[in-house]
């Protein structure tokens, strides 16, 4: 006979996924959503005796992982500002799609995507950072998980005004920073035949080392940032040069790339042989937008969640 612990385990293993990517959003770390998500689960163990019914479950969970993050960010005193690219979220950390299926369907929302294209975007990730704590809450809970003002205002412990007054301030602030587009372009999880001829021949003039080729697939306005690094490169010329530098630099060795998804994204994963090696070793994780027919920003991460990918630490 399961004991209370294994069925409450069971539970929770349930939603412990779409907790995650909530605890994501909120965050912009991957890393961080890991280590709230098991609070949550730990905090909702502890008090389990306030579960009155099973089905009620999930609102709940969610109810402690929203102030999970909320307390989190009062006590880290994290707030962005402002920003100007992603160099201004050194915090920020891509998401694996392989992760994202799965995610189950939600019982009395059968057709509501919790991962759509849009709401799981660097851009959207980075973008919401800029919301007070309580707006960001709102927005996402409201919006993205598309709850009712009235079930938002219990979650949150706020009234139904505080909650639209709260929403109607972050939907202005993402209006405002959000980069244009048609909403069809963002909505779709597969990739889109032009954005996997870009990420081939982002792969190919990687490996082959060949700048002209890669230039010839980037907009005239292309932005590189490296997070946690502050650097930044935006232009055809500042890219140029860094290409070159990547790609000439003998002392750096050979360049192999694998095709890989983020955060609804086309992206790739480098491995690097340095001379006199046999090894490839993970390298870094460019995560790309498209926009126009062309890269439009490059989004280069380390290679510290290359297992989060199911990739190997060699080739």
């Amino acid at each position: 006979m399961p004991t209370a612990e294994t069925e409450f385990t069971q539970l929770a293993e349930r939603h412990r996924r779409e907790l995650h990517v909530h605890c994501y959003r909120m965050l912009g770390s991957f890393e961080e959503a890991e280590d709230l998500v098991q609070e949550t689960l730990l905090r909702a163990w502890r008090s389990r005796a306030d579960l009155e019914r099973e089905e009620w479950f999930r609102a709940w969970a969610y109810k402690i992982a929203t102030n999970a993050c909320l307390d989190k960010i009062k006590r880290d005193g994290r707030r962005l500002p402002s920003l100007g690219s992603f160099r201004d979220t050194p915090w920020l950390q891509p998401y694996p799609d392989r992760l994202l299926e799965e995610i189950a369907p939600v019982e009395e929302e059968p057709d509501a995507s919790l991962v759509a294209r849009e709401t799981i975007a660097l851009t959207f990730i980075a973008v919401i950072q800029l919301l007070p704590p309580r707006q960001r809450a709102v927005l996402i809970v409201r919006d993205v998980l598309d709850w009712p003002a009235t079930k938002v205002a219990e979650l949150l412990e706020i009234s139904v005004p505080a909650v639209n007054s709260a929403l109607q301030r972050a939907r202005a602030t993402l209006r405002e920073q959000l980069p244009p587009g048609r909403r069809e372009d963002w909505v779709s999880p597969d990739m889109s035949e032009s954005e996997r001829e870009l990420l081939a021949g982002f792969i190919d003039t990687h490996e082959r080392g060949d700048t002209q080729g890669a230039l010839a697939l980037i907009s005239d306005d292309i932005r590189i940032t490296m997070p946690p690094n502050p650097w930044l490169y935006e232009g055809r010329a500042a890219v140029a040069a860094l290409m070159t530098q990547a790609f000439k630099d003998d002392t750096l060795g050979e360049w192999r790339l694998v095709p890989i998804r983020a955060n609804r994204q086309p992206a790739a994963a480098s491995y690097l042989r340095a001379p006199g090696e046999t090894t490839f070793h993970a390298f870094k994780i460019d995560v790309l937008r498209v926009a126009g027919g062309r890269i439009a920003e490059i989004t280069t991460f380390g290679s510290g969640l290359f297992a989060a990918f199911g990739l190997s630490a060699t080739l």
